[in-house]
């Protein structure tokens, strides 16, 4: 029997009536002869609550306790969902992430998974049982519980299919899919029915919600082929695999939005080199992932430096540079501002010119400035003002005629 591994988010199993259409939905698939391993969030709005709690304690709690804490919200859905399973009669059996197998590296709040055994699942998949396992969490080495972030349930899935050798891999989350852009934004974006992993991975890292970063990057590492899907709905979702035939005048394949980032700008920093270096390597060691990088061109031997952050990141960001220079480091930190990162991507880039031309000028004729810009191969990112952001977006996909 081929093994298919689903994929439930927050919204999904928001309350109980959600957790039981989910397990109908699960019993469906039972019933057609499948052995099911189920990989669930905790409910939506859960996580931010336990967060909530934490800081009212403690502004900065310790992160191997907010990592104990978190683990709670899944461990909750996994109990529930095998309860709703049981009372169809399908038998069921929870297992926590460490229970699955699936170890880690030591860094709290942001582990990077090392391996996954499987635990005992295959055991309790031939003795007929659908197994229900927490999204988000794994352990190390020390026996300490570590969580993966935000949307870190994506990457348990997709690794545990990749472990398992699953046939399929179901993402269900609250959209039928992955879109040109957000629908709610954009109400003329179009359901994408196959992408490559690459343009999925520049999406994903853009800020379309849709998926977890680093869960497509395991996947386009480890060729798992997966499918994003509704859970409120039957129709087929978005396949997501290495090769994609696509049209050859397909220039741009979506407009992504990110409204969680921070600037943060450090002023006169020394024009000398290992001065930019030092700033990142103090970001790296303070678990910080930098995103766009912009640094001016220095006068009387001092430059200033501009960098975007996940806006859950800026307190850690900007502890650590304030520490490094009261250290007697050169520079100084500047004032930090919310932005609204606005990326167009796709692989036709690669082949074609005037996408940047089409993109700025798109901006520039609805009024809208351009703080900042970052390319790669097969992206072209802006910064805006925030106010701005879903007007950006708006623009950038009509300019690539996407909502044909």
């Amino acid at each position: 029997m081929s093994i298919i591994v689903k994929k439930f988010g927050g919204t999904s199993v928001g309350d109980v009536d959600r957790i039981k259409r989910v397990a109908r939905r699960i019993k469906l698939t039972y019933q057609e002869g499948h052995q099911v391993v189920v990989v669930v969030s905790a409910r939506s709005g859960v996580t931010n609550e336990l967060i909530e709690r934490a800081k009212a304690i403690q502004k900065s709690p310790a992160d191997r306790e907010m990592d104990v804490l978190m683990t709670c919200g899944e461990q909750e859905t996994i109990a529930l969902l095998c309860m709703a399973l049981d009372s169809l009669g399908v038998p069921a059996v929870s297992r926590t992430g460490w229970q699955a197998g699936i170890v880690t590296e030591g860094l709290h709040g942001k582990a990077r998974i090392r391996e996954v055994s499987g635990g005992d699942i295959r055991k309790q998949l031939r003795s007929g049982k659908v197994v229900v396992v927490a999204g988000f969490q794994g352990i190390n080495d020390q026996g300490d519980l570590t969580t993966f972030g935000r949307g870190g349930s994506d990457l348990s899935a997709i690794a545990m299919a990749g472990a398992l050798r699953a046939k399929n891999c179901q993402i269900f989350t609250d959209v039928e899919g992955v879109f040109t852009a957000d629908p709610r934004i954009v109400p003329g974006a179009c359901k994408i029915d196959a992408i490559n992993y690459e343009e999925m991975l520049e999406l994903a890292s853009s800020g379309s919600k849709v998926m977890q970063t680093r869960a497509v990057e395991f996947a386009q590492k480890h060729n798992i082929p997966f499918e994003v899907r509704s859970t409120f709905s039957k129709k087929s979702g978005t396949t997501v695999k290495k090769k994609v035939k696509s049209l050859e005048d397909t220039l741009v394949s979506g407009v992504a939005i990110d409204k969680n980032q921070v600037r943060i700008s450090i002023t006169e920093l020394p024009d000398r080199p290992g001065a930019a270096a030092a700033i990142f390597k103090v970001m790296s060691d303070a678990g910080v992932v930098v995103d766009m990088i912009v640094q001016n061109v220095a006068r009387k031997g001092k430059a200033n430096l501009t960098f975007t952050v996940p806006s859950e990141d800026a307190f850690r960001a900007e502890k650590a540079l304030k520490e490094h220079f009261a250290d007697g480091a050169g520079g100084k930190l500047g004032r930090s501002t919310n932005i609204a990162k606005i990326s167009v991507v796709g692989v036709g880039m690669r082949s074609h010119s005037g996408v940047a031309s089409t993109f700025f000028d798109a901006l520039a004729n609805s009024g809208i400035n351009m703080l900042m810009i970052s390319t790669s191969e097969i992206k072209i990112s802006v910064a805006v003002n925030p106010d701005q952001g879903d007007d950006a977006t708006r623009v950038a996909h009509q300019a690539f005629g996407l909502g044909k």
